[in-house]
């Protein structure tokens, strides 16, 4: 009876057990909100880069696909953005790999995820500023109480 059981405990585990993760079309980097198809085999010379713009900061999930702020896919963190001289932002920066610099075209907006509002420089400004402001109240209140 007990190997019975166990058989069918290692044949339950084997049978319902999955594994799941996203296979991605293409590599691409997020940057001020829009998401950027990197090009493997389109290298850009140095004088067609201009000043460093980002760098990817978060990793996308691999399971769900969810990423927030400057994010990758595929490119480790730290990896810098650069505009491309002549080239609006809008359309494509370059990403650097390896000493080497590739264009990145824009794909589309990147999906809303919370984290984004969690991690905005204001939105963290104005708690910072709420909660001065609610303190400075109650220890203004309680010196009042205390006379």
């Amino acid at each position: 009876m007990k190997k019975i059981f166990l058989l069918s405990l290692v044949l339950m585990f084997t049978c319902f057990a999955s594994v799941q993760a996203l296979s991605w079309a293409y590599g691409f980097v997020v940057w001020d909100g829009n998401v950027y198809e990197v090009k493997e085999e389109e290298f850009l010379q140095e004088n067609e880069v201009g000043e460093v713009i980002g760098e990817v900061e978060t990793q996308a999930d691999d399971m769900t696909g969810n990423h927030y702020g400057n994010a990758s896919n595929y490119y480790p963190l730290g990896t810098k953005y650069y505009e491309i001289a002549g080239t609006p932002a809008s359309e494509a920066i370059a990403v650097e790999v390896d000493g080497q610099w590739l264009k990145a075209v824009y794909a589309h907006r990147a999906p809303f995820h919370i984290m984004n509002v969690f991690t905005n420089f204001w939105f963290i400004s104005a708690i910072v500023l709420i909660v001065g402001v609610i303190a400075g109240i109650i220890i203004r209140n309680s010196r009042f109480v205390d006379r």
